[in-house]
């Protein structure tokens, strides 16, 4: 639909944080969305269904309409999981690891289509060079896109192989300065054990960094949990598909499992 764009195109401004829609302050002014690969295909899908694309690009248009500044890290699972190619012998893990990020581009080249045919400003920011479909990631250009009202998309994770989509949330939320890391989850927190296996799951309402690290809690790598520790960003998980989370979280609603000090 749409061709590349470059920072100073107005073609398709969105209007400012200022002058957005929603009512009232919302509780973070400028926020990091962690969404899987997989959201954006059916349960035990592949590659990208057409149903979930517009589901989760209106959910983040809802968001950005009560005036927060919504930055998006997406994963590639649902493309190629690199970890598992590797695992079965027949591909290095960091060539893998390459393909998988391209798997990222391709999810965030499409989430940014479903954006602006909603109306809303994105762009793609790639950690690795693909000047022909996305803008290189450099730091000030991501926050001059998020200062005009534009979502910004994050791909090909960190740019390097044996690093998780997870860790180029921490390190893109931190770089941004994100109020708060979103991490967007089949599952409406965090649990001391897998919910779909184990009936009698607890889950949490709140955490601390430290106790998510010593637990071993699966949800994200520890080295993450240790980074948005470090930088004091705190992290909300919780169920994404449930229609209005992401706009609830970002209102300060209490939604899912928030991790902080």
């Amino acid at each position: 639909m749409s061709s590349l764009t470059t920072d100073d195109d107005e073609a398709t401004e969105t209007p400012s944080a200022s002058d957005a829609k929603g009512a009232g302050q919302p509780a973070y002014g400028r926020v990091l969305l962690k969404i899987s690969g997989e959201a954006l295909c059916k349960p035990g899908g592949f590659g990208i269904d057409g149903e979930e694309l517009q589901l989760i690009a209106k959910e983040i248009n809802a968001a950005a309409d009560q005036g927060t500044q919504v930055a998006v890290v997406v994963g590639g699972g649902n493309i190629i999981r690199g970890a598992d190619l590797a695992k079965a012998g027949h591909i290095d893990q960091a060539v893998a690891d390459q393909m998988g990020m391209l798997g990222t581009v391709m999810n965030g080249l499409a989430l940014k289509e479903a954006l602006e045919q909603l109306g809303r400003g994105a762009r793609v920011l790639s950690a690795i060079n693909l000047s022909s479909v996305a803008e290189l990631f450099i730091r000030g250009r991501a926050l001059r896109h998020l200062e005009k009202g534009r979502v910004v998309i994050f791909v090909a994770g960190t740019g390097n192989p044996f690093c998780t989509t997870d860790s180029a949330a921490s390190l893109r939320a931190s770089e941004i300065g994100a109020d708060c890391l979103l991490k967007a989850t089949k599952v409406d927190g965090i649990y001391d054990k897998d919910p779909k296996k184990n009936k009698d799951a607890k889950r949490f309402d709140t955490l601390t960094y430290d106790e998510a690290i010593s637990k071993n809690l699966k949800v994200m790598d520890v080295g993450s949990f240790a980074q948005c520790r470090d930088q004091g960003i705190p992290i909300v998980v919780f169920d994404m598909k449930k229609p209005g989370n992401i706009a609830k979280v970002v209102a300060g609603q209490n939604i899912g499992t928030r991790v902080g000090i």
